[in-house]
């Protein structure tokens, strides 16, 4: 049998949009300032390994040894086609060569070995299966639900950013919104994220792109506004007058020529238009009328069982650009150190390579933190990179993580507002760790 919350969102989806329901602020969001966070999702599982690699003679030797020879099915990036990192031992990967000059402006954090985790746990404890561990690792839809909730181990159908969201209240249009489709990220425990087009017009169907001038529009908009004695009818009709509210506000900034738009010339790929369309709405955030806002985005492809150097280096070739062209076309809009961008992935890759030059399913991952509010570096240790290591809980190459997925987001969510009263209820799990969390800002 379908319950509300379904029935609201079977309604919603009808409306063209995933609808916003109205939620509880608890302790509210703090700042009158605009700031958006911003989450590029790698579905497939990126192979960090070949993100971040040491660029220092022990180890790029010790890099080159486990992953093995190109030539020979192996993984090794060569050292002369890395983007070193002023200051640091690692590099990036060459194909995301644009990202060194945010690094260099200070802009770009780096944080090593985060994955999830129920809590803190020692190689030791996790072979001699003592402790909790979260479940079904290695599991693409189990990791990718795992890091969007914001944590491991959770009987919660709503993820953090929506979480996040709950607490921001009612506003003009959702404080989330997905420009990738619908995501455990974008919906919250008492509201619902917002699905918009990465291209062409956000419009309720069959009333075109100036709904006002339907004859039927008015008739609609009526009966919406129409009492009804039935519950679900009544809140059924608040999503749909939701939906044509958000369709009203956000397809002018869709749709009109944009400033942005340069930036992001000659690239088609569907993360980079993606970006373009949520610099469109940041860029409109003044008419929309909101001053918080959570964007999700992703890229697709990263689950490389072979061929991996071609494959990865073509999505990072996508990577790269469209995360630079989105760093400038914010700072063109005067809010640079108010958006901060960040990536996740369902999870790492083996060390070891797989046969056919690719890899399988691992766990800790090197992340993206990016802004200019970012107090740029790295975060965290990267793995000892040997197979079998003090890191390695398998003998592939899977890294125990160092960092929580939850300390990552809380970071984050704190940046963003959040106090420290409410964290708790955005990641159930953070107090397992003691509150400790990176400090990626001032």
């Amino acid at each position: 049998m379908t319950n509300r919350r379904q029935f609201l969102l079977g309604a919603a989806a009808t409306a063209g949009s995933l609808g916003f329901l109205g939620s509880a602020r608890a302790g509210g969001l703090a700042g009158s300032d605009y700031r958006a966070l911003v989450c590029v999702f790698l579905y497939g599982g990126n192979d960090g390994n070949n993100l971040v690699v040491p660029t220092d003679s022990a180890g790029y030797a010790a890099y080159a040894a486990a992953r093995g020879n190109a030539a020979a099915g192996g993984l090794a990036l060569q050292q002369s086609s890395l983007a070193p990192l002023a200051g640091t031992n690692v590099g990036l990967h060459g194909a995301l060569a644009p990202l060194a000059s945010i690094w260099d402006q200070g802009q770009l954090a780096l944080q090593l070995n985060v994955g999830t985790l129920v809590q803190p746990l020692t190689k030791a404890a996790y072979l001699a299966g003592t402790a909790a561990r979260p479940p079904n690792l290695f599991s693409h839809i189990d990791q990718q639900t795992q890091w969007q909730q914001g944590g491991s181990g959770l009987a919660l159908p709503s993820g953090w950013g929506g979480r996040v969201a709950d607490l921001e209240g009612s506003t003009a249009i959702p404080a989330v919104i997905s420009a990738a489709g619908n995501a455990v990220f974008i919906n919250g425990a008492a509201s619902s994220g917002l699905a918009i087009p990465a291209t062409g017009a956000f419009t309720i169907k069959g009333f075109g792109s100036t709904p006002a001038s339907n004859p039927l529009y008015g008739l609609y908009t009526k009966l919406l506004g129409t009492p009804n004695a039935n519950l679900e009818v009544t809140a059924a009709a608040a999503v749909m007058q939701q939906a044509l509210q958000a369709s009203a506000l956000l397809n002018p900034a869709l749709t009109t020529a944009s400033s942005t738009a340069s930036y992001f010339t000659g690239q088609n790929n569907p993360l980079a238009q993606q970006l373009q369309a949520v610099a469109k709405v940041i860029a409109a955030r003044s008419t929309i009328g909101v001053n918080r806002q959570i964007f999700f985005v992703s890229l697709g492809g990263f689950d490389t069982h072979t061929d991996q150097l071609n494959r990865q280096n073509t999505l990072f070739a996508q990577l790269g650009p469209a995360l630079k062209s989105f760093h400038d076309a914010v700072q063109s809009l005067g809010v640079g150190s108010q958006v901060t961008t960040f990536t996740a992935s369902d999870f790492a890759r083996t060390l070891q390579p797989a046969s056919g030059g690719g890899s399988d399913h691992a766990w800790g991952n090197h992340h993206l933190v990016m802004g200019g509010a970012v107090r740029g570096g790295v975060y965290g240790t990267l793995p000892q990179l040997a197979l079998g290591g003090a890191d390695d809980v398998t003998s592939e190459g899977r890294w125990l993580p160092t960092t929580g997925v939850e300390q990552m987001g809380a970071a984050l969510a704190s940046w963003f507002g959040v106090g420290a009263a409410d964290l708790a209820s955005v990641f159930p799990n953070l107090a397992h760790f003691q509150g400790a969390t990176p400090r990626y800002f001032g």
